[in-house]
């Protein structure tokens, strides 16, 4: 598509069968409407205009007053700034939406891209690490990321400084993605700017938040899970005890995706993170050879070749985790195949009385630890039908948040003052 063709404001976009991508970002910019219940909203009411038309009735149903949805202005001024960045607008049923990506039940419904999107049907391989990398920790990132890249993967890191930057930087030339927390044209941190710009030019930038947006701490680990599901495979080079790399490290296991980490010396504080990776069963990562030989054979894009197999030897613990994680994703998605066709009762009428009282139920159920949400409708003995109504209700009033893989938390005051 050239821009010539299209005279509109909007950026090119195939038109959705149900209803305007246009609805559907009001609908995700409207306030406490995050991608879980972006996904039920759209389920429930068939389209994201009938999901806005009632979004208001629903609010006043869990007890808040004067909500209101996202006005279409503000929708138009990020889609002008966003033409102005030269972005473009995936949505989560594109045909180049990543099917991988796809499978989270947390999946961003709409992606702002700016660069090569075809980056995005190649296999892809997440590589992150700490920020304060050491002189070997960057060189041994630059080392993967370049001959991943020559053996076609695209390397999948956040912009970050330390070991994301020398994942970029070397994987310019073959593909790279980098996934921001902050607006598709919010660089962050600023002094990988030109970097930022070389990877618009030669690779590919994704954002699931709003044009002009400047990241906040809690925009991050959001981050990481969308660096998680791009990839096949996560591979730690250097992570503190405490690390953000960790945190897309768990999310890559719970997804299903391998994970991999390059030990360091006991002593560096810097290589904590990767040895207890590798203790609790990460694949030990030495070179590109190791990172190829744990995956599926995979056609190398620059060269043609097939990687050799992973040698049949028993996997350990983390592996095996893995395969347990990846069963049930695979069970989840037949049954929702199966369902496909099964309309979606109505949610069950309640006074406001007894709204109320379901609501009080839920939340003295929930705490800070995150709960399992079907655990906690056992656990009360609710329905679906009135127990998930219930959840987009306290989610709107701000009073839960959702954590991806079907967790729920009770939100303190500190949380919904932010």
């Amino acid at each position: 598509m050239t821009e010539e063709a299209h005279s509109s404001t909007h950026p090119p976009l195939p038109p959705t069968t149900e209803d305007s991508w246009f609805s559907r970002l009001r609908l995700l910019r409207s306030r406490r409407v995050g991608p879980v219940s972006f996904h039920r909203l759209l389920a429930e009411h068939g389209s994201a205009q009938n999901a806005l038309d009632a979004l208001p009735k629903m609010a006043r149903a869990a007890g808040m007053s004067g909500y209101e949805i996202c006005p279409a202005s503000a929708v138009t001024a990020e889609v002008k700034a966003a033409k102005a960045a030269k972005a473009r607008l995936l949505c989560f049923d594109a045909p180049l939406y990543p099917p991988a990506l796809a499978q989270l039940s947390s999946a961003p419904p709409l992606l702002w891209a700016i660069g090569d999107i075809q980056l995005l049907t190649r296999p892809m391989i997440a590589l992150v690490g700490a920020r304060n990398a050491s002189s070997l920790g960057t060189r041994m990132a630059r080392s993967l990321a370049r001959d991943l890249g020559a053996a076609g993967f695209t390397v999948v890191s956040g912009l970050a400084r330390g070991v994301d930057t020398a994942a970029h930087l070397a994987s310019l030339e073959t593909g790279t993605i980098a996934v921001l927390a902050g607006g598709c044209d919010v660089i962050y941190p600023s002094q990988n700017t030109e970097l930022a710009q070389h990877i618009a030019s030669k690779g590919l930038i994704l954002s699931e938040q709003p044009m002009q947006r400047t990241p906040q701490a809690r925009d991050f680990p959001k981050r990481n899970r969308i660096i998680a599901g791009l990839a096949q495979a996560v591979i730690v080079v250097e992570a503190a005890g405490r690390s953000g790399s960790l945190i897309t490290a768990r999310d890559a296991l719970d997804l299903g995706r391998e994970v991999m980490a390059v030990p360091g010396h006991p002593f560096d504080a810097r290589a904590y993170g990767c040895n207890a990776l590798i203790r609790d069963g990460a694949v030990l990562v030495r070179n590109a050879e190791d990172v190829i030989a744990a995956l599926a054979p995979v056609t190398s894009v620059a060269s043609g070749k097939t990687a050799p197999a992973a040698p049949d030897v028993p996997r350990p613990a983390m592996s095996g985790r893995k395969d347990i994680v990846t069963e049930k994703l695979s069970q989840l998605s037949a049954l929702t195949q199966a369902l496909a066709g099964v309309p979606t009762p109505p949610p069950e009428k309640r006074s406001l009385k007894e709204t109320s009282a379901l609501h009080q139920m839920i939340l003295a159920g929930l705490g800070p630890s995150p709960t399992a949400s079907d655990q906690l409708m056992r656990d009360l003995e609710l329905t679906p039908q009135a127990f998930t109504p219930a959840l987009t209700e306290l989610e709107l009033e701000g009073k839960i948040s959702r954590i991806p893989g079907g967790l729920l938390t009770r939100r303190s005051s500190e949380d919904k003052s932010g």
